[in-house]
């Protein structure tokens, strides 16, 4: 029997579960939507489901360089404790090595990809569920296979950061540049790479922002159209400074930019190094943390 892309994401939103778990519970039900999701339950997927709705906000932001290929990923958990735990850490750097040899499309293409312990990485995550006991799940990644990428990892896993450099000089002369770049991107977060990634819309409305500011500050209104126009010249400069990379003020070195660093670290190791993009993912990033009384908690736990 033919099973629909429509059956698969029904039974996909009643369950949580991934798209090719659902699939196969389907072929193996004949399409009875309530024989999959028991056939799902059989298979241990329900345990997991229990948790799915409890938010996973913790976890570990992990980046690395496997067999050549950049890899960042997030993987989620409930709780800080889990980050500590051996097997979510080996699981971490599983599905990072699953993103370097697969280098799926998207996250279902990921979730679908072999673990490289012959179950899928789904399959693998559900397992961590069952053996950990917290809501676990795959996030997000990125991965680059051009160039040198240089990973970087900050206070256990809290923020994880992969820099990818154009270079002819050997990936071991670049990874101190890129660290110190990655530290960077790690510390101060910022907005754009390179002041020439800042679109027309953001200058507009700097500048807008400026000249209302003048406008309200009687000294400056009095100024010719001229000077004010200056100012906003240098104030802009001063916008590239907090919130381009390049542009920033080395945090290791005040005396020179990123930029400035990168080229002269470059002229040191007698090649050439060029900066071409970045990833930063600080774990749980956007995700909203429930917030619930720890009285009441416990209260709630001994009640079961």
């Amino acid at each position: 029997m033919a099973i629909s892309a429509k059956q698969v994401q029904a039974l996909r939103e009643m369950t949580g579960v991934g798209m090719m778990e659902c699939k196969k519970a389907l072929v193996a039900t004949d399409g009875d939507m309530d024989k999959a999701v028991e056939f799902l339950r059989e298979k241990g997927l329900a345990a997991a489901q229990k948790k799915a709705g409890r938010v996973a906000a913790e976890g570990i932001a992990y980046a690395a360089v496997v067999d050549g290929t950049g890899v960042v990923v997030e993987v989620n958990a409930e709780t800080d404790f889990v980050a500590k735990n051996e097997k979510f850490i080996e699981f971490v750097h599983g599905v990072a090595a699953a993103v370097a040899a697969n280098k799926p499309a998207d996250l279902d293409a990921l979730m679908a990809a072999p673990y490289g312990n012959g179950r899928t990485v789904q399959e693998e995550q559900q397992e961590m569920v069952l053996v950990i006991g917290e809501n676990i799940h795959v996030r997000r990644f990125t991965f680059f296979t051009e160039g040198v990428s240089v990973p970087y990892v900050h206070a256990g896993g809290k923020i994880g950061v992969l820099v990818n450099f154009e270079t002819d000089l050997p990936a071991e002369k670049v990874e101190t540049v890129g660290k110190d770049v990655a530290m960077q991107i790690a510390a101060m977060n910022p907005r754009f790479w390179d002041k020439s990634q800042v679109d027309q819309a953001t200058l507009d409305e700097e500048k807008k922002i400026m000249l209302v500011q003048m406008e309200n500050d009687p000294k400056m209104a009095s100024k010719p159209e001229k000077v004010r126009e200056g100012i906003v010249t240098g104030k802009l400069r001063k916008f590239y400074e907090e919130n381009c990379l390049m542009q920033q003020e080395f945090v290791k070195d005040g005396s020179m930019s990123v930029e400035q660093y990168v080229a002269a670290a470059a002229k040191a190791a007698g090649g050439t190094i060029t900066f071409k993009s970045a990833v930063r993912f600080e774990k749980g990033e956007g995700i909203e943390k429930k917030q619930e009384n720890f009285a009441e908690e416990i209260a709630k736990q001994l009640k079961k």
